[in-house]
């Protein structure tokens, strides 16, 4: 059986889209990092979106474990021309978009970005070759909500409109076991 431990970085304490663009995480919390580390199997390697964000809270997390190189297709979904404006501002300028973007996840694209649908298409290979090159292992990704979610539908065959209101805490663990073809969803957003 392979186990993803999917981790959510850090907080970054932004207040608006947050996708590609590299804003860093705050790892201040050094008590809830030790409990997120206690929690994770030992044995574990660790993997992370090339995002500073998730990077150094994988590097947090790696210490004693296997750390790999962090992977570009493991970035949170790119939101193009909305990435750093405010949640508000994006509804102004786009009402029906951005509303269609959350209430009908799948396909509307933000201007420049990419869809629901686009984003899970780019991170499927890049989870697809770790299962490949690390079948039988604990696998601790430290990665993004967007990330997260697009394998909780994954994992449960659920569509995007029924896995996109999934709470994903920051340092929380969603965990995904996958026997064979079949996967179970253990636990989602788990705060150690």
């Amino acid at each position: 059986m392979t186990t993803f431990h999917w981790v959510r970085h850090g907080p970054t304490h932004e207040r608006a889209f947050v996708g590609w663009r590299d804003v860093p995480a705050d790892l201040s919390d050094t008590a809830q990092i030790a409990r997120l580390n206690s929690f994770l199997p030992s044995d574990a390697i660790v993997v992370s979106s090339d995002l500073i964000r998730a990077s150094a809270t994988a590097d947090a997390l790696g210490k004693g474990r296997t750390r790999l190189a962090d992977l570009h297709d493991l970035r949170e979904f790119h939101f193009g021309d909305w990435d750093g404006r405010h949640f508000s501002e994006v509804s102004e300028t786009h009402p029906q978009l951005s509303r269609d973007y959350w209430e009908n996840p799948g396909d509307p694209v933000p201007p420049g970005g990419e869809s629901w649908n686009m984003a899970a298409q780019r991170i499927r290979p890049a989870v697809d070759t770790l299962i490949e090159q690390h079948t039988g292992q604990h696998i601790i990704v430290v990665a993004h909500i967007g990330v997260i979610m697009t394998q909780i539908e994954r994992a449960s065959g659920k569509t995007a409109r029924e896995v996109i209101g999934n709470k994903i805490d920051n340092l929380s663990v969603t965990e995904l076991h996958l026997s064979d073809t079949e996967w179970q969803i253990r636990r989602i957003n788990h705060l150690p």
